[in-house]
């Protein structure tokens, strides 16, 4: 009866232990099964199809919801390059955020909200050039030009947005101008 005893408990031990494996390897499926959605309908909306660049977006918690707010990397890192963001440079970037679509209280308006709160980490610099990079293999080199080019106007604004000491001295500070000339490179 002992023998009985201690091969009924120990099939129960093996039994638990093989549902709990199991139940890890079910939750590592979800979740790498839900990455792929999150991947599939980023790739949707922006065209993008490098699987690479999209992992990376959707790591940094960039979705088809806040695709919007990542075009506007660049002026955010800009309106930070000296430390804070103030009021005018604050008021520039929600007015380009207007132009391109960011509409009051979806998660892009939100995710930008943050960012003007605290500064984002430089990963997310990273991933905005990985985008317009695969942004860029989709457009003609014409449209590639122009989006720069309306990309380094909007970034310049906002630089100028605040700067100079009562009208006088340069509108756009030494470390706005080293980003500037990052995002230019």
């Amino acid at each position: 009866m002992d023998q009985e005893f201690l091969g009924d408990r120990r099939k129960a031990l093996e039994e638990s232990f093989f549902s709990k494996e199991n139940e890890k390897l079910r939750k590592a499926l979800r979740e790498k099964e839900a990455i792929k959605e999150k991947e599939h309908a980023l790739s949707e909306i922006s065209g993008i199809r490098d699987e690479a660049v999209l992992r990376h977006l959707v790591t940094l918690n960039i979705g088809a919801d806040t695709l919007t707010a990542l075009t506007l990397v660049p002026l955010v890192q800009v309106a930070w390059a000296d430390g804070d963001v103030d009021a005018n440079e604050r008021a520039a970037i929600l007015e380009a955020a207007v132009e391109v679509g960011v509409h009051k209280g979806s998660p892009s308006a939100d995710l930008l909200k943050e960012w003007l709160k605290f500064k984002p980490d430089r990963e997310i610099l990273k991933a905005w050039k990985e985008y317009v990079e695969a942004l860029s293999s989709a457009l003609s080199p014409e449209e590639s030009k122009r989006l720069r080019a309306a990309l380094l106007t909007l970034s310049r604004s906002v630089a100028e947005a605040s700067g100079g000491v009562l009208g006088f001295g340069g509108k756009i500070s030494k470390a706005e101008r080293e980003v500037l000339d990052e995002l230019e490179g």
